[in-house]
Protein backbone atom coordinates (compact mmCIF):
# COMPACT_ATOMS: atom_id res chain seq x y z
CA UNK A 1 0.00 0.00 0.00
CA UNK A 2 1.19 3.28 -0.95
CA UNK A 3 1.84 5.82 2.03
CA UNK A 4 -0.31 8.05 3.26
CA UNK A 5 0.18 12.14 2.57
CA UNK A 6 -1.60 14.15 5.52
CA UNK A 7 -0.91 17.57 4.18
CA UNK A 8 -2.62 18.76 0.46
CA UNK A 9 -0.89 18.60 -2.15
CA UNK A 10 0.23 21.72 -3.94
CA UNK A 11 -0.50 20.79 -8.18
CA UNK A 12 1.06 23.34 -10.56
CA UNK A 13 -1.37 22.54 -13.91
CA UNK A 14 -3.91 21.57 -12.00
CA UNK A 15 -6.23 21.66 -15.43
CA UNK A 16 -4.06 20.24 -17.58
CA UNK A 17 -4.73 16.17 -18.72
CA UNK A 18 -1.95 15.08 -16.23
CA UNK A 19 -3.04 17.45 -13.63
CA UNK A 20 -7.00 16.53 -13.70
CA UNK A 21 -6.19 12.67 -13.51
CA UNK A 22 -3.79 13.32 -10.89
CA UNK A 23 -6.19 15.59 -8.94
CA UNK A 24 -9.06 12.40 -9.10
CA UNK A 25 -6.46 10.14 -7.81
CA UNK A 26 -5.56 11.74 -5.06
CA UNK A 27 -9.10 12.72 -4.13
CA UNK A 28 -9.82 9.46 -4.31
CA UNK A 29 -6.94 8.49 -1.89
CA UNK A 30 -8.14 10.64 0.67
CA UNK A 31 -5.88 13.37 -0.13
CA UNK A 32 -6.27 17.03 -0.53
CA UNK A 33 -5.47 19.27 -3.50
CA UNK A 34 -4.62 22.81 -3.64
CA UNK A 35 -4.86 23.43 -7.75
CA UNK A 36 -2.65 26.10 -8.99
CA UNK A 37 -4.00 27.13 -12.72
CA UNK A 38 -2.65 30.30 -14.69
CA UNK A 39 -6.59 30.65 -16.44
CA UNK A 40 -9.11 33.30 -14.18
CA UNK A 41 -12.07 31.25 -15.97
CA UNK A 42 -10.91 27.53 -15.22
CA UNK A 43 -12.95 25.96 -12.75
CA UNK A 44 -12.64 21.94 -11.76
CA UNK A 45 -15.10 19.61 -12.66
CA UNK A 46 -18.40 19.85 -10.76
CA UNK A 47 -18.02 16.75 -9.13
CA UNK A 48 -14.40 17.59 -7.74
CA UNK A 49 -15.69 21.01 -6.33
CA UNK A 50 -18.29 18.98 -4.56
CA UNK A 51 -15.63 17.78 -2.57
CA UNK A 52 -14.49 19.22 1.02
CA UNK A 53 -11.08 17.99 0.35
CA UNK A 54 -10.39 20.43 -2.78
CA UNK A 55 -9.18 23.65 -1.71
CA UNK A 56 -10.36 26.77 -3.86
CA UNK A 57 -8.18 27.04 -7.26
CA UNK A 58 -5.43 29.78 -6.72
CA UNK A 59 -4.57 31.66 -9.58
CA UNK A 60 -0.38 32.01 -10.82
CA UNK A 61 1.33 32.51 -13.35
CA UNK A 62 4.13 30.74 -13.61
CA UNK A 63 6.06 34.09 -14.86
CA UNK A 64 5.23 35.83 -11.76
CA UNK A 65 7.62 34.56 -9.18
CA UNK A 66 5.70 36.47 -6.63
CA UNK A 67 2.88 35.47 -7.42
CA UNK A 68 3.90 31.86 -7.33
CA UNK A 69 5.97 32.20 -4.25
CA UNK A 70 2.73 33.43 -2.49
CA UNK A 71 0.86 30.46 -3.72
CA UNK A 72 3.39 28.21 -2.76
CA UNK A 73 3.88 29.59 0.76
CA UNK A 74 2.01 27.03 2.97
CA UNK A 75 3.54 23.73 0.67
CA UNK A 76 5.10 20.70 1.84
CA UNK A 77 4.60 18.38 -1.23
CA UNK A 78 4.22 20.00 -4.91
CA UNK A 79 3.15 18.52 -8.15
CA UNK A 80 4.26 20.44 -11.33
CA UNK A 81 2.54 19.04 -14.89
CA UNK A 82 3.02 22.03 -16.63
CA UNK A 83 6.16 22.42 -18.99
CA UNK A 84 9.41 21.38 -17.38
CA UNK A 85 10.48 24.91 -19.17
CA UNK A 86 9.15 26.65 -15.76
CA UNK A 87 11.29 24.18 -13.25
CA UNK A 88 13.42 27.61 -12.52
CA UNK A 89 10.60 29.51 -11.84
CA UNK A 90 9.24 26.60 -9.70
CA UNK A 91 12.08 26.64 -7.43
CA UNK A 92 12.69 30.10 -6.73
CA UNK A 93 9.38 29.70 -5.44
CA UNK A 94 8.92 26.63 -3.78
CA UNK A 95 9.77 26.68 0.05
CA UNK A 96 13.06 24.69 0.61
CA UNK A 97 11.53 21.97 2.62
CA UNK A 98 9.09 21.46 0.10
CA UNK A 99 8.83 18.05 -1.53
CA UNK A 100 9.22 18.03 -5.57
CA UNK A 101 7.68 16.03 -7.68
CA UNK A 102 8.29 17.27 -11.29
CA UNK A 103 6.99 16.00 -14.87
CA UNK A 104 9.69 16.16 -17.80
CA UNK A 105 9.24 13.95 -20.81
CA UNK A 106 11.64 11.49 -23.00
CA UNK A 107 11.51 14.00 -25.14
CA UNK A 108 14.66 15.33 -23.66
CA UNK A 109 16.62 12.09 -25.08
CA UNK A 110 16.24 12.83 -28.97
CA UNK A 111 19.01 14.03 -31.01
CA UNK A 112 16.45 15.99 -33.35
CA UNK A 113 17.37 19.22 -32.68
CA UNK A 114 14.51 20.72 -31.41
CA UNK A 115 13.45 23.82 -28.76
CA UNK A 116 10.95 21.93 -26.70
CA UNK A 117 13.78 19.10 -25.86
CA UNK A 118 16.36 21.80 -24.89
CA UNK A 119 14.01 23.69 -22.55
CA UNK A 120 13.42 20.14 -20.97
CA UNK A 121 17.20 19.46 -20.37
CA UNK A 122 17.48 23.10 -19.43
CA UNK A 123 14.88 22.74 -16.90
CA UNK A 124 15.98 19.26 -15.69
CA UNK A 125 19.74 20.35 -15.16
CA UNK A 126 18.05 23.59 -12.96
CA UNK A 127 16.87 20.82 -11.24
CA UNK A 128 19.50 18.63 -10.80
CA UNK A 129 21.63 21.56 -9.57
CA UNK A 130 19.41 22.70 -6.89
CA UNK A 131 20.10 20.04 -4.03
CA UNK A 132 16.12 20.33 -3.52
CA UNK A 133 14.57 16.64 -2.81
CA UNK A 134 12.11 15.22 -4.91
CA UNK A 135 12.39 14.00 -8.69
CA UNK A 136 11.83 14.47 -12.21
CA UNK A 137 9.69 11.84 -14.25
CA UNK A 138 10.69 11.68 -18.16
CA UNK A 139 7.36 10.10 -19.23
CA UNK A 140 7.42 8.25 -23.21
CA UNK A 141 4.19 9.67 -24.75
CA UNK A 142 1.66 9.74 -22.87
CA UNK A 143 -1.56 8.64 -24.28
CA UNK A 144 -5.11 7.28 -22.72
CA UNK A 145 -5.89 10.44 -20.91
CA UNK A 146 -9.76 12.81 -21.91
CA UNK A 147 -8.81 14.63 -24.72
CA UNK A 148 -5.19 13.55 -25.40
CA UNK A 149 -4.40 13.78 -29.17
CA UNK A 150 -1.19 11.41 -29.95
CA UNK A 151 -3.34 8.39 -30.17
CA UNK A 152 -6.94 9.80 -31.74
CA UNK A 153 -5.10 11.72 -34.13
CA UNK A 154 -3.01 8.72 -35.59
CA UNK A 155 -6.71 7.34 -35.29
CA UNK A 156 -8.41 9.68 -37.34
CA UNK A 157 -5.95 9.26 -39.85
CA UNK A 158 -6.01 5.64 -39.68
CA UNK A 159 -10.10 6.38 -40.75
CA UNK A 160 -9.15 8.79 -43.34
CA UNK A 161 -6.24 7.42 -45.44
CA UNK A 162 -6.66 3.73 -47.14
CA UNK A 163 -2.82 3.06 -46.34
CA UNK A 164 -0.24 4.84 -43.51
CA UNK A 165 3.03 6.35 -44.58
CA UNK A 166 5.75 5.98 -42.75
CA UNK A 167 9.17 6.58 -43.10
CA UNK A 168 11.74 3.39 -42.81
CA UNK A 169 8.70 1.44 -43.05
CA UNK A 170 8.03 2.71 -39.02
CA UNK A 171 10.24 0.24 -38.05
CA UNK A 172 11.55 2.41 -35.00
CA UNK A 173 10.96 1.80 -31.46
CA UNK A 174 8.26 3.40 -29.44
CA UNK A 175 6.72 2.89 -26.01
CA UNK A 176 3.96 4.77 -25.29
CA UNK A 177 2.88 4.98 -21.71
CA UNK A 178 -0.87 5.05 -20.38
CA UNK A 179 -2.09 8.31 -18.19
CA UNK A 180 -3.21 5.68 -15.56
CA UNK A 181 0.55 4.40 -15.14
CA UNK A 182 1.75 8.05 -15.35
CA UNK A 183 -1.01 9.39 -12.41
CA UNK A 184 0.10 6.07 -10.51
CA UNK A 185 3.83 7.05 -10.77
CA UNK A 186 3.33 10.48 -9.67
CA UNK A 187 1.03 9.16 -6.72
CA UNK A 188 4.19 7.01 -5.53
CA UNK A 189 6.88 9.67 -6.04
CA UNK A 190 5.21 11.51 -3.54
CA UNK A 191 5.93 9.27 -0.47
CA UNK A 192 9.78 8.10 -1.83
CA UNK A 193 12.13 9.54 0.66
CA UNK A 194 14.03 11.25 -2.15
CA UNK A 195 17.46 12.55 -0.68
CA UNK A 196 18.15 14.75 -3.54
CA UNK A 197 17.39 15.66 -6.95
CA UNK A 198 16.92 12.56 -9.32
CA UNK A 199 15.56 11.72 -12.76
CA UNK A 200 13.55 8.81 -13.47
CA UNK A 201 12.41 7.57 -16.83
CA UNK A 202 8.97 5.76 -16.61
CA UNK A 203 7.49 3.84 -19.66
CA UNK A 204 4.57 1.46 -20.58
CA UNK A 205 5.12 -2.22 -20.68
CA UNK A 206 7.12 -2.86 -23.98
CA UNK A 207 8.60 -1.15 -27.07
CA UNK A 208 6.75 -2.43 -30.04
CA UNK A 209 7.65 -0.58 -33.73
CA UNK A 210 5.58 1.84 -34.73
CA UNK A 211 4.01 0.44 -37.51
CA UNK A 212 2.97 -2.52 -34.96
CA UNK A 213 1.44 0.81 -32.69
CA UNK A 214 -0.64 1.57 -35.63
CA UNK A 215 -1.90 -1.51 -35.97
CA UNK A 216 -2.50 -1.96 -32.56
CA UNK A 217 -4.71 1.42 -32.49
CA UNK A 218 -6.88 -0.06 -35.55
CA UNK A 219 -7.69 -2.91 -33.62
CA UNK A 220 -9.01 -1.38 -30.85
CA UNK A 221 -10.75 0.97 -32.81
CA UNK A 222 -12.34 -2.15 -35.18
CA UNK A 223 -10.79 -0.93 -37.95
CA UNK A 224 -8.82 -2.83 -41.12
CA UNK A 225 -4.83 -3.86 -40.39
CA UNK A 226 -3.57 -0.27 -42.20
CA UNK A 227 -1.06 -0.83 -44.87
CA UNK A 228 2.27 1.03 -43.89
CA UNK A 229 4.23 2.31 -47.18
CA UNK A 230 7.68 3.18 -46.44
CA UNK A 231 8.38 6.16 -48.02
CA UNK A 232 11.56 8.47 -47.79
CA UNK A 233 11.50 10.85 -44.91
CA UNK A 234 12.35 13.64 -46.60
CA UNK A 235 9.46 13.04 -48.72
CA UNK A 236 6.87 13.02 -45.96
CA UNK A 237 8.84 16.05 -44.03
CA UNK A 238 7.97 17.95 -47.72
CA UNK A 239 4.63 16.75 -47.45
CA UNK A 240 4.37 17.85 -43.45
CA UNK A 241 5.32 21.33 -44.02
CA UNK A 242 2.41 21.62 -47.04
CA UNK A 243 -0.15 20.25 -44.71
CA UNK A 244 0.35 21.97 -41.45
CA UNK A 245 0.50 25.31 -44.07
CA UNK A 246 -3.00 23.87 -45.03
CA UNK A 247 -4.28 23.04 -41.44
CA UNK A 248 -5.63 19.75 -43.03
CA UNK A 249 -7.22 17.68 -40.29
CA UNK A 250 -4.38 14.60 -41.23
CA UNK A 251 -1.22 16.24 -40.72
CA UNK A 252 2.22 15.96 -38.98
CA UNK A 253 5.07 18.58 -37.96
CA UNK A 254 8.28 17.89 -39.78
CA UNK A 255 9.84 17.48 -36.50
CA UNK A 256 7.76 14.55 -36.16
CA UNK A 257 8.39 13.21 -39.07
CA UNK A 258 12.26 12.99 -37.63
CA UNK A 259 11.64 11.62 -34.70
CA UNK A 260 9.52 8.91 -36.21
CA UNK A 261 13.53 7.38 -37.54
CA UNK A 262 14.13 7.45 -33.68
CA UNK A 263 13.98 4.24 -31.37
CA UNK A 264 12.63 5.17 -28.37
CA UNK A 265 12.56 2.40 -26.36
CA UNK A 266 13.63 2.29 -22.16
CA UNK A 267 14.04 0.00 -19.30
CA UNK A 268 11.44 0.10 -17.06
CA UNK A 269 13.40 -1.80 -14.50
CA UNK A 270 13.93 1.30 -12.38
CA UNK A 271 10.52 3.08 -12.43
CA UNK A 272 9.30 -0.39 -11.16
CA UNK A 273 12.26 -0.71 -8.22
CA UNK A 274 11.75 3.06 -6.84
CA UNK A 275 7.97 3.74 -7.49
CA UNK A 276 6.55 -0.58 -7.42
CA UNK A 277 5.01 0.82 -10.37
CA UNK A 278 3.94 -1.73 -12.98
CA UNK A 279 2.90 -0.67 -16.43
CA UNK A 280 -0.25 -2.18 -18.45
CA UNK A 281 0.83 -3.55 -21.23
CA UNK A 282 -0.09 -1.27 -24.90
CA UNK A 283 -3.19 -4.08 -25.45
CA UNK A 284 -4.85 -3.40 -22.47
CA UNK A 285 -4.10 0.45 -22.56
CA UNK A 286 -5.45 1.02 -26.14
CA UNK A 287 -8.64 -1.01 -24.73
CA UNK A 288 -9.39 1.27 -21.86
CA UNK A 289 -8.52 4.48 -23.91
CA UNK A 290 -11.05 3.52 -26.92
CA UNK A 291 -13.70 2.34 -23.95
CA UNK A 292 -13.04 5.62 -22.24
CA UNK A 293 -13.58 7.41 -25.03
CA UNK A 294 -16.98 5.19 -26.12
CA UNK A 295 -15.60 5.25 -29.51
CA UNK A 296 -18.00 3.16 -32.06
CA UNK A 297 -17.07 2.30 -35.71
Amino acid sequence: MIPQISTPVHLIGASGKSGQALTRRLLADGIGVVPLVRSADWQPAADLRADPKLAPVRRADLGDRTALAAALADASHIVNTAHARHTEALLAAAPAAARLVLLGSTRRFSRVPDPLADEIAAGEAAFLASGRAGVMLHPTMIYGATGEENVQRLAAMLRRLPFLPLPAGGRSLIQPIHQDDVTASIRAALTVPWAGPETLVIAGAEAVTYADFACAIAEACRLPRPRIVALPAALLILAARITTRLSLPVRATPGEIRRLLEDKDFSTAPMIARLDVHPIGLRDGLARTFQAAKITI
